[in-house]
């Protein structure tokens, strides 16, 4: 089933935009799924800028056929903006109707210098930020 998602269905090309609290809100709902892209929630909490704008990407069709409960979901590239300013960059599997509610970027000027770091613009990891913790 994982391999043949990519060909069933279109991946959405939209840049969303989410707020820290919304960025929390799919975090808690992914810990609570057992999905396996993930950030800790107590870390988003003291790292994640309070009042910034974050930014996911769908980059693939994820399931497992060994845990068939769990439905065919998002995995995105997630741009995070650290309290220090820093953007970081991390993975979440979001489910395709969450992911359909955010806000898209229409804005070139917005969305241009994000898909630049998502294109290998040099950030690091969440990882590497943190030290490999």
């Amino acid at each position: 089933m994982d391999g043949d998602l990519n060909t069933e269905r279109a991946l959405p090309r939209d840049l969303m935009a989410v707020d820290t609290p919304a960025l929390l809100r799919l975090e808690e709902r992914a810990v609570d799924l057992g999905l396996s892209q993930r950030l800790d929630p107590a870390w988003l909490r003291a790292h994640a800028a309070p009042d910034g704008r974050h930014y996911l990407r769908a980059a693939l069709w994820h399931g497992l056929s060994h845990r068939p409960e769990l439905p065919a979901r998002l995995r995105c590239e997630l741009v995070l903006e650290l309290r220090t300013g820093e953007q970081v960059l991390g993975l979440l599997d979001v489910l395709p109707e969450e992911f359909a509610r955010l806000s898209a970027v229409t804005s070139r000027d917005e969305g241009l210098p994000v898909a630049r770091l998502l294109g290998g613009g040099g950030l690091r990891s969440v990882r590497e930020y943190s030290g490999g913790e």
